[in-house]
């Protein structure tokens, strides 16, 4: 399995705009029907309103990578810069 994070700071009062537009533009119900995705979910922090918290779960790097690439994720581009200003990405070794 394959476990990344990403941490995205949003602009002021646009976290749950930005979470309700990959909702509303289908994207997020693409991604979790992509083959190998197990888990993509957002948290919101309690103590910083700008802040999202992104954990994604693949079978695979390879699945991940595959993802980055499809056209659903390209429109999540397109619109990211209106609600997002920094985005820091990790993985995680579960054992």
């Amino acid at each position: 399995m394959y476990t990344i994070y990403v941490k995205f700071t949003c602009l002021p009062q646009r976290r749950e705009d930005f979470i309700e537009k990959v909702k509303l533009t289908g994207i997020l119900d693409a991604i979790r029907k992509e083959n190998g995705c197990i888990k993509y979910d957002y948290y919101l922090s309690e103590k910083d309103p700008n802040e999202l918290l992104l954990i994604e779960q693949w079978e695979s790097k390879q699945h991940q990578q595959i993802h980055i690439n499809q056209p659903h994720m390209e429109t999540l581009r397109e619109f990211k810069g209106n609600y997002i200003t920094n985005t820091v990405l990790g993985e995680i070794e579960l054992l």
